[in-house]
């Protein structure tokens, strides 16, 4: 603790002493993972869903199950817990730390009716699971069992808990559930006893390896996921010399050409060969189609980018993948207090053009994503609501991301605008703009723009194709994505990969005299969004048994944010690197 200079000697030893007494009375908890002889261990459940559908989860209490003795009482939820639909509630399972237990039951003997009974049947027959979170640690078991052959489904009421220690400290956790009792439809009532069983056995495992288990080494680290990686790095040396090639071979033969025509006289001129990117310099600089848009595109394309970096980075520095929704909380808090790179790119863009509505550019680039977002999230939240899930977001949760938004996005937005528009928004540019605009002149099929677009994110999405699969498996199976250091190294290469492709594909266009190279190089890497959506198409009919309205509607709707995510990300690396590229090969050459 650090105490400020001037601070009195009575305040310093209060909280002194307060600090003494917080120590010696919160000795051990969950938050500490440490735990004295016979403490509580408090068994949190979590949800219960059908096991082929992830997204698809219920308050694990909407199935009648037996609570045990004691208050139930809700966890405090973090604000990624709360949209990620996790809703911790005292199971009421009496366990003691390094007490086993024979079998115990829960409560008292319980009467299903028989609408008790056809909820768990209607739960065993879809394959439901449930969730516990044992001192953070999270355990899963079925619900019930089902014959193939004679469709009979039983219910497991007893719980078996495995626990590892060592020392004062949890280690691993386990349930394995047990004793079926057949469930019948027609039954007036069924009498079933809920019971559990405790074990504790020590081992010499260290604390700091309880999460191992979770993790899926052979299938993160196999030969396919390092084939890749290398595979990807080879292609950003070539792409990387064939851009260096282009730069020595043609742009030297293209400076020279130009050189020599300089010095030619009026006569000689028109007898050269009047062709090639030099004869756009008048129109090169020309304010793309719709520039607001463009600038907000281009803003929070750069935003996001940087979000993903430092999220990336975050997660491998803290491990925060071993804690629960601590991903998607630290997402959110990076996003705002990113917020203003958005506002700096867009606000610079805009105004280099000569935009002079920076307010509404402002209000624009702050709102899009987060619109873009609300949009999709509110369509799948009234399914869930429809459906009662624990996944529908609750309402003090949305009035915290717009207090979130007002108060931090925004004001951020706001400085990063008025910074990019007064700091960075002097045109620069080496040519001066035409007042009239040149024609496009006629050109091959596969050098108009649509056919450049739809070629070019082919080569980013070749470096990404692997690494999609994984986080496609981890983020709609069961698998814990942990492996970020391979994710940095596919982000910084389809990053090199995004600006080699752009500058190519810019430079080819260009030299088919069509100044149109804004928004072309955006779209032409951001095309990837629409192979990694294909992609995600194929991987739902042919990797998944999801099924439902819910779960398609959740599969579809965040796939086509992730993509859309995509399209802004590489769009605005794209763009970033066709404009450097564009600058400096105007500024090389004389112009009449």
């Amino acid at each position: 603790m650090l105490v400020r200079k001037g601070w009195t000697t009575k305040v310093f030893s209060s909280l002194a002493l307060l600090a003494t007494l917080a120590t010696t009375l919160v000795t051990a908890d969950e938050h500490s993972h440490k735990y004295t002889e016979l403490e509580e261990v408090v068994v949190w459940a979590n949800s219960v869903g059908p096991f082929s559908n992830r997204q698809e989860t219920y308050e694990y209490f909407q199935l009648p199950y037996c609570k045990g003795e004691g208050k139930v009482e809700h966890r405090h939820e973090t604000l990624g817990e709360a949209l990620l639909g996790m809703e911790l509630v005292n199971s009421g399972i009496s366990i003691r730390f390094g007490q086993s237990k024979a079998v115990t039951p829960i409560c008292s003997r319980r009467l299903l009716t028989p609408q008790d009974v056809k909820t768990f049947s209607y739960a065993v027959a879809h394959d439901y699971w449930f969730q516990y979170f044992i001192d953070d640690l999270p355990v899963w078991g079925m619900v019930g069992t089902r014959d193939k052959e004679t469709e009979q489904v039983s219910l497991y009421t007893h719980q078996n808990f495995e626990f590892e220690y060592n020392g004062d400290q949890i280690i691993s956790a386990k349930v394995t559930p047990g004793q079926p009792v057949p469930l019948i439809s027609s039954q007036a009532g069924l009498n079933v006893d809920f019971t559990y069983s405790v074990i504790w056995k020590s081992t010499d495992k260290e604390f700091k390896s309880r999460f191992e288990r979770y993790l899926d080494s052979d299938f993160f680290e196999n030969k396919i996921h390092w084939f890749s990686i290398f595979n990807s790095l080879m292609m950003v040396l070539f792409l990387t010399g064939f851009v260096s090639a282009m730069w020595i071979r043609h742009l030297r033969r293209d400076f020279a050409r130009y050189d020599k025509e300089a010095g030619l006289n009026d006569f000689d001129h028109d007898l050269g060969d009047d062709y090639g990117w030099k004869q756009i310099h008048g129109d090169v600089f020309r304010p793309p189609v719709n520039p607001m848009t463009f600038a907000a595109f281009v803003g929070t394309g750069h935003h996001l980018a940087w979000t993903s970096f430092f999220v990336i980075l975050y997660t491998i520095f803290g491990q925060e993948w071993t804690e629960r929704a601590s991903i998607m909380t630290a997402t959110i808090f990076i996003y705002a207090l990113t917020s203003m790179i958005s506002g700096y790119s867009s606000g610079s863009q805009y105004a280099q053009y000569g935009g002079r509505d920076w307010v509404r550019v402002m209000f624009l680039t702050a709102a899009f994503w987060p619109a873009s977002v609300a949009i999709v999230t509110s369509l799948n939240n009234t399914i869930a609501i429809y459906y009662t899930s624990s996944r529908a977001i609750p309402f003090g949760t949305v009035m915290a991301l717009l207090f979130i938004w007002l108060c931090i996005v925004l004001p951020l937005t706001l400085v990063g605008t008025i910074l990019g528009k007064n700091w960075a928004g002097k045109a620069d540019f080496p040519c001066r703009v035409h007042p009239i605009p040149r024609p496009i002149p006629e050109k091959i099929w596969y050098a108009e723009p649509i056919v450049v677009i739809a070629l070019g994110g082919i080569l980013p999405f070749a470096s990404i194709f692997i690494e999609i699969y994984f986080l496609f498996t981890s983020f709609w199976s069961y698998k814990v994505y942990y492996v970020y250091g391979f994710g940095l190294l596919v982000f910084c290469i389809v990053m090199l990969v995004t600006a080699s492709v752009t500058v190519v594909s810019t430079y080819f266009v260009i030299n088919t005299e069509d100044y149109r190279w804004h928004w072309m190089s955006m779209a032409t890497c951001g095309s990837t969004a629409a192979y990694v959506y294909i992609y995600a198409v194929y991987y739902f009919m042919q990797k998944t048994k999801m099924y439902g309205l819910f779960q398609t509607s959740f599969y579809f709707g965040n796939t086509a944010l992730a993509c859309m995510a995509i399209f802004l990300i590489l769009g605005s690396v794209g763009h970033y690197a066709a404009n450097k590229f564009i600058m400096r090969i105007y500024r090389n050459v004389k112009l009449d």
